[in-house]
């Protein structure tokens, strides 16, 4: 398990308490998706300047560009609808936990950072994943909310897939 692990755990298991109480309505879905979406945007911004490798800043790009378009999405979903977006303890944590992230992949270079930062990808990916699938697709009351939570999961699938051929071949 890598060192970021935890972190995102700690965000999941918010997530998850939530989720076993009330579960956590639209305005918080759209508050974690937002927050999930910028915690990897910093990150691919962050390896976009530190990485020197090209596979890994592809990712990095990738990153920055896929989730600021669904961030825009999200956002554009909530004005329509008129939702504000509600910090929650899940959102609160992501963004602790991947400013966290990015403080410590910021000490490394090289090969350590490439690592470490593709590493995180695949961790925060997963776990991103398993939220979708467990929580917020099966809370979101909205039924375009839902699809729009839906319509973007097989990015996030690709976006794994990518992560983990880069952290193979980094190997």
């Amino acid at each position: 398990m890598n060192k970021s692990a935890p972190l995102l755990l700690s965000a999941l298991l918010a997530l998850s308490a939530t989720a076993h109480a009330a579960g956590p309505n639209d305005a918080q879905i759209a508050a974690i998706v937002v927050a999930a979406n910028a915690v990897d945007i910093d990150a691919g911004k962050q390896a976009e300047t530190k990485t020197q490798n090209k596979d890994v800043r592809a990712l990095a790009q990738r990153m920055v560009a896929d989730h600021a378009g669904v961030n825009q999405q999200a956002v554009a979903l909530v004005q329509k609808l008129h939702v504000t977006p509600e910090d929650n303890d899940t959102s609160k944590s992501l963004t602790k936990d991947g400013a966290a992230t990015r403080t410590r992949l910021a000490a490394l270079s090289g090969k350590a950072f490439d690592k470490a930062y593709v590493d995180n990808e695949v961790t925060y990916h997963e776990t991103v994943l398993g939220a979708l699938d467990k929580t917020l697709i099966p809370n979101a009351s909205n039924a375009e909310l839902k699809a729009l939570l839906v319509k973007v999961r097989p990015a996030f699938v690709a976006h794994l897939e990518h992560a983990k051929h880069i952290q193979a071949e980094l190997k």
